[in-house]
């Protein structure tokens, strides 16, 4: 792991490690975003009146005290790591936390929101913050921050700082493949289209606001998330949905393309497109090659359903979650971010410094 840092308990909130990453001579990363769903919630959807909720029990039991935050995973998720890895801080809190410091705004903080998707439509019943949403928190934010350390400080965290943007997923899996309106409007290459241009639509207006250094991640093998394997992959074998994984490739694909082209526009930016599809295939593939046991199923409950409320206090969990790739049917254990992260480090984080 890149990852070794000492913190008493008690202050292990506060702790913020040295960089890891070694960033180039006179590069300065002094906050780190987040933007997106429930991969890079930190906890905002505790203070809104969605049910996409898991600030609770057995969620967080391996993140300082074991009280859960709001992170859909049993501990750190991906900004997390990122700012630790950059050297920013340990934790990246949630900007809607009641509990936020001046310093937390200075350094960076979470935008995001579980169950939102680059579609508008997605979670439109949920009550949760559309990307839309996030934008205005984030310009709301920025007044803040002018407010703390003056415009032309503002101005230099904000042209310096990490975007991390992660969303999609919920377009298809809680989307188009379920709810059937949009599959009325598009065939799966026309609505893909569409999640490009949103995608890219948010990019731009992120850059108009000042974001240089974007990083947009792409989509996993979605019909070999646990759920899915349960919902449509057969009582017994469980084996992931064929068609569900092309349509995640395709749609990177499509995503790579854009972005590319996006950021010979974008005057002075870095903006990459993160495609994990292969590497999270080789982590189900070739398990124990990253030290993953269990791929099939999740840590909480009996792996195969249980996510946000249906993993709660009352769930029994695994005895060793680290040999776990999924915490939830959902999303990833602290150990499967870790061995993404590490990949994203390595091979992408020259491209945005």
């Amino acid at each position: 792991m890149l990852y070794v840092v000492v913190c008493h308990a008690l202050l292990f909130s506060a702790c913020i490690s040295e960089a890891k990453v070694k960033l180039p001579e006179k590069a300065v990363v002094p906050a780190v975003y987040a933007f997106g769903d429930s991969i890079v919630d930190q906890g905002n959807n505790n203070y809104l009146a969605t049910t996409v909720k898991c600030n609770f029990p057995p969620y967080g039991k391996d993140l300082r005290d074991g009280i859960p935050t709001g992170r859909f995973s049993n501990a750190k998720t991906p900004p997390d790591l990122i700012a630790e890895e950059l050297g920013v801080k340990g934790l990246i809190p949630a900007y809607l936390d009641p509990n936020l410091k001046d310093e937390d705004l200075k350094t960076g903080v979470s935008f995001a929101s579980g169950g939102c998707g680059y579609d508008p439509l997605t979670g439109s019943a949920l009550s949760i913050l559309h990307l839309s949403d996030q934008l205005t928190l984030f310009q709301e934010y920025i007044e803040k921050l002018k407010s703390l350390v003056g415009k032309q400080e503002a101005t230099h965290i904000l042209n310096n700082s990490f975007y991390m943007v992660v969303a999609g997923s919920n377009d298809f899996l809680n989307n188009y493949y379920v709810t059937g309106f949009r599959k009325h409007q598009y065939d799966i290459n026309s609505y893909i289209d569409h999640i490009v241009l949103w995608a890219s639509n948010f990019v731009q207006e992120l850059y108009k606001l000042g974001a240089r250094r974007i990083g947009v991640m792409g989509l996993p093998p979605l019909g070999c998330v646990p759920f899915q394997r349960t919902l449509l992959g057969g009582i017994i074998s469980r084996v992931c949905i064929d068609e569900y994984n092309q349509d995640a490739q395709l749609a990177n694909t499509k995503f790579g393309v854009a972005f590319d082209l996006l950021s010979k526009t974008l005057p002075r930016s870095k903006l990459f497109f993160i495609d994990i599809y292969n590497l999270v295939t080789d982590f189900i593939v070739n398990s124990t090659k990253y030290g993953f046991e269990e791929v099939e199923k999740g840590c909480c409950g009996t792996g195969t359903i249980e996510v946000s409320t249906l993993c709660n206090k009352y769930s029994a969990t695994c005895k060793d979650d680290t040999k776990y790739l999924f915490w939830d049917s959902f999303h990833p254990t602290e150990k499967g971010y870790r061995v993404l992260i590490d990949h994203v480090i390595k091979n992408h984080m020259k491209n945005l410094l």
